[in-house]
């Protein structure tokens, strides 16, 4: 019986995810360097993220910050009225951004060459906030040849959870490249 995708047979096995022993389980650590491009260490990888996080517009008006790791991401940020509905707490779209950057970041902690691509991701909101800073936390479960699973925990000020999601991430035919903010 074979397990997995073949991933096992080119990378080495670095973790399983959960008490499922099988391959296909587990998260593999795949060689950081490509045909034609430089050798990058993965720090050196994490930080372009982060600072392509940081290029994007959306980033700005947010004022929100990143720190990438390996499978491993954390978005905070910092509370506005303006992120309000109008029964005084933060809208739901607030929390699904940071929740999907968490865990579309530490997807992409994993994939060097291309920036991914969420496929699916559901939010699960279990209290309000407005006040104090929300920071979520990412890590990929799951890895296959063509697909990423990423779950992510929302947190308040106070360490309390706000929401929880889990997204399914792909990965796209756009380089990281200096053009989308990847320097």
């Amino acid at each position: 019986m074979v397990y997995g995708d073949g991933l096992e047979n080119r990378c080495r096995r670095k973790t399983t995810v959960g008490s499922n022993p099988t391959p296909s389980a587990a998260i593999y650590d795949f060689p950081y360097q490509t045909e034609g491009r430089d050798k990058l260490t993965k720090e050196e990888h994490y930080r372009k993220l982060e600072r392509m996080y940081a290029s994007a517009p959306t980033t700005k008006h947010y004022a929100s910050t990143i720190r990438v790791n390996d499978g491993f991401a954390e978005v905070t940020l910092p509370m506005r009225r303006d992120f309000f509905h109008p029964a005084g707490a933060v809208h739901a779209s607030v929390y699904f951004k940071v929740l999907d950057e968490a865990s579309f970041f530490a997807v992409n902690s994993l994939v060097h060459d291309v920036f991914v691509l969420t496929a699916s991701f559901n939010i699960y909101l279990t209290r309000p906030i407005s006040e104090g800073t929300m920071k979520a936390t990412g890590r990929v479960v799951h890895r296959s040849r063509r697909l990423f699973v990423a779950d992510a925990e929302l947190v308040d000020s106070e360490g309390r959870e706000i929401a929880r999601g889990s997204g399914i991430f792909m990965r796209s035919t756009i380089p990281l490249s200096p053009e989308i903010g990847y320097e």
